[in-house]
């Protein structure tokens, strides 16, 4: 009898693979319309499965072992050519172009998705309250009232209901400042107090309240989309610095297998679960790989910005170099998160 939680986990792996494949297809099409030699254009890391030259362009596209990962391998990317197309040889903004497009193709991906998400959701919300969950509510007593619209919480500006509640997640576990429009009167209510919830010993806000539903037009679905990709990659950025600065511990992180049973859960859910979770995890790729460290895109990025302010090229062995040991530790980091990952389904 065939498990319905193979296909699960089939679906899974093919998103993540389709992610892989957007991401360095960015690469490819740019590198190919400024004129890079390429020479193979790989999803997935370490041995060949499949593997595809083509006779006009003389370009390898292969399938590898290991989904955890893949690669545009372009002439003169890391070191001396003579080719004239080599990608060292082009002008500064291009290469720019190149590397940065990866990361803006996964981004590019969740917007869409997301758009897709907002326009099919049944009911969106507002940020004005409609109804306290009882008379008892933390909120109510903390001032706030019905017909109040949250414009602004802990001082951050919020425009639709998944910022609003993102914020009082992260920030509200102690009392913070809520601004609202009371009576067409824009009044700060200090000291708001939320209540509570606890995940993997970290202590997020919560609400006890209902909100007013939003009125879907072109307008509204146009508005929401904006706002919720943004946030997501708000929320993206700031769960790397709490994990820096040790808000979350590094059982928060997740490798493939994570993700994987991630997505499984999520499309076990519904196919809307599964579509949020798409997007996050493109938009996670997308700006992880934007970070200015060493082996990532962003890394090569800041050697980039470098030149172009200086105009003059960092020396390509020491970038090598910094490249190099940047890869060594991330592929140490991966194989760590993975064997966590693993070891996770045995506790």
């Amino acid at each position: 009898m065939f498990d319905i939680t193979a296909l699960y986990i089939l679906v899974a792996i093919l998103l993540f693979g389709f992610l892989i494949f957007i991401h360095e297809g960015g690469h490819y099409l740019t590198a190919r319309l400024f004129g890079v030699t390429v020479h193979e254009f790989a999803i997935g890391m370490g041995p060949k499965v499949f593997s595809w030259v083509s006779k006009k362009s003389g370009i390898a596209y292969s399938l590898r072992l290991l989904p955890i990962g893949g690669f545009v391998s372009m002439e003169g990317e890391d070191g001396d050519s003579d080719d004239e197309n080599a990608f060292f040889k082009k002008a500064v903004w291009k290469r720019i172009i190149v590397t940065s497009a990866g990361a803006l193709t996964n981004i590019l991906f969740g917007i869409i998705v997301m758009s897709i998400f907002v326009a099919t959701s049944p009911v969106l919300g507002t940020t004005t309250i409609g109804s306290f969950d009882s008379e008892e509510s933390v909120i109510l007593n903390s001032g706030l009232q019905v017909d109040d619209k949250i414009v602004k919480v802990d001082g951050k500006n919020v425009h639709i209901y998944s910022q609003m509640y993102y914020e009082i997640m992260r920030n509200g576990y102690e009392p913070i400042d809520v601004t609202v429009i009371r009576d067409g009167e824009k009044i700060t209510v200090e000291n708001v107090e939320f209540p509570t919830i606890e995940e993997q010993g970290v202590v997020f806000g919560d609400i006890d309240f209902r909100v007013y539903p939003l009125e879907k037009d072109f307008g509204s679905v146009v508005k929401e989309a904006y706002f919720q990709s943004t946030n997501t990659i708000k929320m993206i950025w700031e769960s790397l610095v709490d994990l820096v600065t040790g808000r979350y511990g590094i059982q928060a992180v997740s490798g493939p297998v994570g993700v994987t049973e991630a997505l499984v859960d999520a499309a076990r859910r519904g196919v809307r679960d599964f579509m949020y979770l798409a997007v996050v995890i493109s938009m996670n790729l997308g700006v992880m790989n934007l970070l200015p460290l060493p082996a990532l895109d962003g890394g090569r990025l800041l050697f980039q910005f470098i030149e172009l302010v200086t105009r003059r090229p960092v020396n390509r062995n020491v970038e090598g170099y910094i490249h190099f040991a940047g890869l060594v530790l991330l592929l140490g980091f991966m194989a760590f998160i993975i064997i966590k990952d693993i070891a996770g389904f045995f506790v």
